[in-house]
């Protein structure tokens, strides 16, 4: 049946993750999420930490890219200083964002993870097709209504506390 809604690992902060633990399961590319991941909703570009995170991910041979529900022009807006491959409107949890991705970074399931701040679309998309996932707190909780609705339910089914 899969891992359903469960994420492999639950972190506080993409910003303070181990490195080491994607390295050590073969992890080669993560696909990332940008709202409340990388940056709030009220930024539009990628901050110091954030040039800092996509950097070191090379270096230690970890290839990224975007993949977000959010709108082309957010994802170009924030896109333009990286300059990675980004997917916008990609309707997670659909696979069909993640799957362009890999294609595009050359992965396969096996040796890609997803993070992402987001139980229902970032998760549960990347679980359906056997992507290592990594869940993150949301870096700020004034979200839209929609997203804090969202938020009530997922209490619902982590069973586990960021590390």
């Amino acid at each position: 049946m899969g891992k359903g809604l469960q994420p492999d690992l639950f972190v506080k902060s993409i910003f303070t993750m181990d490195v080491d633990w994607l390295i050590e399961r073969g992890i080669k590319g993560v696909l990332l999420d940008i709202d409340n991941t990388l940056i709030t909703h009220k930024q539009k570009i990628p901050d110091e930490k954030v040039v800092e995170l996509i950097a070191f991910f090379k270096k230690n041979g970890i290839q990224t890219a975007i993949v977000s529900n959010a709108t082309k022009r957010r994802v170009d807006v924030f896109n333009e200083k990286l300059g990675l491959y980004a997917r916008y409107r990609a309707f997670k949890p659909s696979n069909r964002g993640f799957l362009k991705a890999m294609t595009q970074l050359k992965l396969i399931p096996e040796e890609t993870a997803v993070i992402g701040d987001q139980l229902f679309t970032d998760v549960r998309g990347g679980n359906r097709l056997g992507l290592t996932t990594i869940l993150v707190e949301p870096l700020d909780v004034n979200e839209p209504f929609t997203i804090r609705l969202k938020r009530i339910f997922e209490k619902l089914f982590v069973k586990q506390k960021p590390i």
